[in-house]
């Protein structure tokens, strides 16, 4: 098998773990549009990275980072539903990625290869990226599972047992803008939001408890990842949408199965 083939694997595979989880309290909380408005963000970091020469994966990490912050300070605003907020950002983030992308001189940027990603050209520094960074993400995310259960369950109850809902929560919003740097060139931007709730919708159909679900969520995840691929090299189509739209296929069946024992019950 080719080394980039192998590359792509390891890192879907990779990516497949460490978003599971996430995924599942993206689902529980509700928050898909807080992890979508982190991952547009990203593109004005791949601008200023082309424009000053950085890692491209440091730039978008350094982006995503301060807006997860502003989301955070903004969330605790009451003028605007947070909804409302989240729709703002998310739309003048990324058009001012592409407007920023557009105005780095040099030559031409391939702006769909980072808006939906090129897994066949991961890198060995990019699956580093994927691995350290995921064990990182991973680590952070056992330190703070159980106060950040408490609050998807029940936030007042949880609040009132001295669970520190900002700090929690704050965590995990920068958890997520570290995933959506190590993603960039695996998944792409765009479809990231996707990728990390789709494996986490299709396994909430059959788990009976959150760690049963954040499992089975990984497991679809690293299927999508393999399936997706099969069907990139099979049909000759972008490596990173053929992973999520078998991802979709995956979570509209489940939840089609789950209809139908609803009424054969």
């Amino acid at each position: 098998m080719e080394p980039f083939i192998l590359r792509a694997l390891a890192a879907g595979l990779g990516l497949a773990v460490v978003a599971a989880p996430l995924g599942c309290f993206v689902v529980w909380n509700r928050m898909a549009y807080f992890g979508e408005t982190i991952a547009q963000a990203g593109l004005i970091g791949i601008a200023l990275g082309l424009a000053f020469k950085l890692d491209l994966t440091l730039a978008v990490l350094g982006v995503a980072i301060l807006t997860a912050g502003l989301l955070i300070v903004l969330a605790k605003q009451k003028l605007l539903p947070l909804d409302s907020i989240l729709g703002i950002v998310a739309h003048a983030a990324l058009a001012l990625g592409v407007i920023a992308t557009a105005l780095v001189k040099g030559p031409a940027i391939d702006l769909a290869g980072y808006l939906f990603g090129d897994i066949l050209a991961v890198t060995a520094d990019d699956l580093w990226w994927v691995y350290v960074g995921g064990v990182c993400v991973l680590v952070a995310l056992w330190w703070i599972w159980q106060p950040l259960l408490a609050l998807a369950v029940h936030e007042e109850l949880a609040t009132a047992e001295g669970v520190d809902r900002e700090r929690i929560r704050a965590i995990f919003v920068l958890l997520l803008a570290v995933t959506v740097a190590i993603a960039m060139k695996v998944i792409g931007i765009l479809p990231f939001v996707a990728f990390l709730i789709r494996p986490a919708a299709a396994a909430r159909v059959f788990a009976r408890t959150p760690e049963q679900m954040a499992a089975l969520a990984a497991g679809i995840a690293a299927a999508g990842v393999i399936l997706g691929l099969l069907l990139s090299f099979r049909v000759d189509v972008p490596g990173g949408p053929a992973i999520v739209l078998v991802l979709a296929t995956m979570a509209l069946g489940a939840l089609g199965m789950a209809g139908g024992r609803r009424q054969g019950g």
